[in-house]
């Protein structure tokens, strides 16, 4: 039985890496997003069949096949060129521009004075090489000229930890490699996470299983891999720095936590599980002090170099995106179903800092990653992001925790950004997906809830997936 057991784990996990190949290789994300959001479906349902299927595997034989799993499902990410994003375009050019000599920060990718670093892959020329992802750049020539880069007007958004990562890339890059150093870049990235996971929760005597929570979760290879997102960087970051400040590493981890969040800003919303249960003002300045040195060393340098702003089209693109707007379609969407849009951004304040409190009140020190999970999952809840990478964070989170009830925020986030794209009421979409994600959640605490309560004398309680709970003390 032992070995049925092992066998059905790999025959299932290698039927979520051939469905993974198709579905990375199927460039549907413009002609047809119901189709694509089908095979999304596949791979998750796969991956939650191999992972359920992974808790009976004896435990000397999860380490080796979380492993093998984590190297072949990141593997499936590098079959084709990014299908669903142009971030990793900019930072290409990010890189370009940086090995030149020139910041960042001081020019938009269409400035003239950039023009000597264009070249046909990311500025093709001729109306024909207009469609698809290009976008039309100014051209100071006439010229029709396009970017394959997103956003080409405006100067880059990206922290310094994320823009010496690019320029890191560039450098050991060979002539004519393109965009496959940044995919090849985000599965080294993607198993470090892995390997991080592994060794906390064999450091802490949880089950390793844990681990491919995220190590075959379909978001990693689409998202870190395929689509080279720099959020797996902060993510291997932050899941380092909760590791250390479990273990009362506090300084080391309010380093690492620093450094995350001068890779991708988000990271930041674990900073309250950093400090879970934290009674002494010492303590916390122990986390908060490394991490705003780090944040703020980061920046140094390229404030030194820069002539402009080094936040870039931050401010820009939080007003693009619809943060600072109450009445935007796409935000605060379960806040709007049950309140008026102009008491949106008050709600989500209230209530954000009410869990943070909490977390921060009755957060076990020795879990940070499970208070983490709290504020993380309930801010996508309460922000509805229209964007599928962002959930890296979160379903990092859950293999550390266990809660896997989560990672149904993490569909959403795809759901959103892929299947809404077909239908002219993309809100709704995002609203019911989002909603159901909720409904998931509270249904998750609650069942959780009643384990706990559980009186000892309830005559044989069904068995519980080993390898995948969270203790009862946690958040």
């Amino acid at each position: 039985m032992t070995k049925f057991r092992t066998v059905l784990a790999a025959l299932l996990l290698s039927a979520l890496v051939a469905v993974l190949v198709l579905t990375v290789r199927y460039d549907g994300y413009y002609t047809d997003p119901v189709g694509l959001s089908w095979w999304y479906g596949v791979a998750w349902a796969l991956f939650g069949a191999a992972v359920w299927t992974l808790r009976k595997v004896p435990a000397r034989q999860v380490t080796a096949l979380v492993l093998a799993g984590a190297a072949a499902v990141a593997a499936t990410g590098l079959v084709a060129p990014p299908r669903t994003s142009t971030d990793a375009y900019r930072y290409a050019w990010d890189g370009r521009v940086q090995a030149s000599g020139v910041a960042p920060y001081d020019h938009a990718p269409a400035d003239p004075a950039l023009a000597h670093l264009r070249d046909p892959w990311l500025f093709p020329e001729g109306e024909a090489a207009c469609a698809g992802r290009a976008r039309i750049a100014p051209a100071e020539d006439g010229t029709v000229r396009c970017a394959r880069l997103n956003r080409p007007t405006v100067h880059t958004i990206y922290p310094p930890v994320a823009e010496v990562y690019f320029l890191g890339v560039h450098a050991v890059s060979p002539e004519g490699a393109r965009l496959k150093p940044f995919q090849a870049g985000g599965a080294v990235l993607a198993l470090g996470v892995t390997g991080v996971l592994v060794l906390i929760l064999r450091r802490r005597g949880a089950p390793v299983a844990r681990a491919a929570l995220w190590a075959w979760c379909p978001a990693v290879p689409v998202e870190a891999v395929n689509n080279a997102h720099v959020d797996v960087l902060g993510v291997l970051l932050a899941v380092g720095g909760l590791g250390l400040v479990a273990v009362r590493r506090r300084a080391a981890g309010g380093a690492l936590l620093g450094a995350a969040v001068a890779a991708k800003l988000m990271p930041a919303v674990v900073l309250p599980g950093a400090l879970s249960g934290v009674r002494r003002v010492r303590d916390a300045a122990a986390v908060l002090g490394p991490a705003a040195a780090v944040t703020v060393l980061a920046y140094v340098p390229y404030v030194l170099l820069s002539r402009d702003s080094v936040f870039g089209y931050l401010s820009g693109y939080v007003e693009e995106e619809g943060y600072g707007d109450a009445a935007a379609r796409d935000r605060y969407a379960l806040l709007r179903v049950v309140l008026p849009d102009d008491w949106a951004l008050p709600a989500l304040l209230v209530l954000m800092a009410a869990v943070c409190a909490y977390v921060l009140w009755r957060g076990d020190p020795e879990r940070p990653w499970s208070g983490a999970l709290l504020v993380t999952g309930t801010a996508f809840l309460l922000l509805t992001p229209g964007y599928s990478w962002y959930a890296l964070l979160l379903v990092a989170l859950v293999a550390l925790d266990g809660r896997w009830e989560w990672l149904g925020v993490a569909v959403a986030g795809a759901a959103r950004y892929v299947t809404a794209q077909a239908f002219e009421e993309r809100d709704v979409v995002g609203t019911t997906v989002y909603a159901a994600a909720a409904v998931a959640v509270l249904v998750g605490w609650l069942v959780r809830r009643g384990r706990v309560t559980r009186s000892p004398s309830q005559p044989h309680p069904r068995p519980q997936p080993e390898g995948l709970e969270p203790s009862p003390s946690g958040v």
